[in-house]
């Protein structure tokens, strides 16, 4: 029996490749599906089953395009719907892979057809469970993402924890536990950095096992949800009804445009230019009007959150990275990129074309302008929680992912000095770039971020809200 973990750090997802005597199943793949067939090839085995624990919302599976290459069978749990073949398994059916067997437990809660695989050994000893989104290390996936609109998130919490008591709790304590996500997704709210654990130390840590009432467990896993991101009901219903093949978008996106290709298709087509590249390279020059998601980053989640589906995507990235770019982008339902400007951003300002820049501030340099500038404004872009944690006593706080809303821009003003941070450095520079789309120029980036900020503590005036201190 062979077991690998696969795990994509900018959506915080794990995948798996079990095998067992030539046979191989592949559970909950990513779109780009290399890794799946080279590691099959390698090892000699042919990829049987692609087990689908739910319909993602925050990534499109690789079910389509790995079933269609490999023959395997896409395999849900009960009450799933699709527009292409799948064999809806019942509750409890095994599936022979080589020596092994795999069994679906159906575990609604997170979705209606969510599931976990209980994966047997030669001898038919229970050995590990793959458990989606509906177990994670530290927490249990969250209950208001379902499509169907009769349920409420009560509802399918209190699914959750019949699934909880009926199905997970039962199984012994040496078990290993393989989650769908780790530490940063946005399907939980206290994800662990552990990328495995076993059914017993889940039972004594795991806040949401432990014993208690469906009143209790339906208020700890609901109390303190942040809305969703809005793009999981698109990448949801991509998963449920089907996709242009990878294949084919990679093809299209890789169209070289040059700089006046590049700028006829700015100005003929509806479009929005993404730019890929480093923020330190960001800020020293882009094309204007270029929206600012760096690969260094939460790259897919970023790009997902605010950039839009219904427009054609042009790109500026490092050279050699524009498949990558691509790739990254079609893992969250992107599949009208429509090609890259040739030569990157070098061509373009070798051509004498208009650049824009953002300028980076030190976090002393802001110390200093706060004291006496009466039009200085400190944006903080962190999300809610992070600035209740501590923030600078002047700072206003808009999300990064509200930032695409020109509505939330109501109350800056031309004269204002605008000092924006994040956390890091990262986000900041994604929202001035969204700034300056929306024609808000006069900003300043602060470099490092509330990192830097804190580190010279002496010199700002930090409070926390009182929520926080609670």
């Amino acid at each position: 029996m062979f077991i690998k973990q696969l795990f994509t750090s900018c959506i915080s997802e794990y995948a798996y490749y079990i095998e067992s005597n030539g046979e191989a199943a592949v559970i909950d793949p990513l779109r780009d599906i290399d890794e799946y067939t080279k590691l099959a090839k390698e090892r000699n085995a042919t990829i049987k089953y692609i087990f689908e624990t739910h319909f993602h919302a925050d990534f499109v599976s690789g079910h389509l395009d790995l079933a269609k290459v490999t023959g395997a069978t896409i395999v849900y749990g009960p009450n799933t719907i699709t527009k292409f073949k799948v064999h809806v398994a019942k509750d409890g059916e095994a599936f022979t892979i080589g020596n092994i067997a795999m069994q679906l437990l159906h575990t609604p809660g997170h979705t209606l057809e969510s599931s976990c695989y209980l994966l047997k050994d030669e001898d038919g000893k229970s050995h590990a469970i793959f458990t989606g989104d509906t177990l994670f290390i530290g927490d249990v996936g969250r209950p208001d993402l379902s499509q169907n609109t009769e349920l409420t998130m009560d509802d399918l919490a209190g699914l959750m924890y019949e699934s909880i008591k009926s199905k997970i709790l039962p199984l012994g304590d040496d078990i290993l536990v393989y989650p769908g996500h780790g530490a940063g997704s946005s399907c939980g709210k206290n994800l662990s950095k552990q990328s495995f654990s076993t059914i017993g130390e889940q039972r004594q840590h795991n806040y949401a096992l432990k014993e208690q009432s469906k009143e209790q467990f339906i208020k700890a896993i609901t109390e303190g949800l942040v809305a969703p991101p809005k793009y999981f009901p698109i990448n949801a219903m991509i998963n449920k009804e089907g996709y242009e093949s990878l294949s084919s978008i990679i093809e299209a996106g890789l169209t070289k445009l040059s700089v006046d290709g590049f700028k006829t298709k700015m100005r003929e087509d509806d479009y929005v230019v993404l730019d890929t590249r480093a923020a330190t390279a960001f800020v020293e020059g882009f094309v204007p009007n270029a929206i600012f998601v760096g690969l260094e980053g939460r790259f897919a989640e970023w790009a997902a959150s605010l950039l839009p589906f219904d427009k054609m995507i042009l790109l500026v990235t490092d050279a050699g990275m524009e498949e990558e770019t691509i790739i990254r982008l079609a893992r969250v339902g992107f599949e009208k990129v429509g090609g890259y400007l040739d030569g990157g951003f070098e061509a373009w300002k070798n051509a004498g074309e208009q650049i824009d820049l953002v300028i980076d501030v030190e976090a002393d340099e802001l110390a200093m302008d706060i004291e006496y500038d009466t039009n200085l404004v400190v944006l903080d872009v962190r999300k809610e929680a992070e600035y209740d944690n501590g923030h600078l006593k002047e700072a206003i706080n808009i999300s990064l992912e509200n930032l695409v809303d020109p509505g939330t821009m109501a109350d800056f003003d031309d004269n204002h000095n605008i000092y924006v941070h994040c956390g890091g450095g990262y986000r900041s520079v994604i929202a001035c770039s969204l700034l300056k789309k929306q024609g808000i120029h006069n900003i300043r980036n602060i470099n490092g971020g509330w990192d830097a900020i804190t580190e010279l503590k002496d010199k700002f005036k930090i409070i926390k809200t009182e929520a926080s201190l609670n």
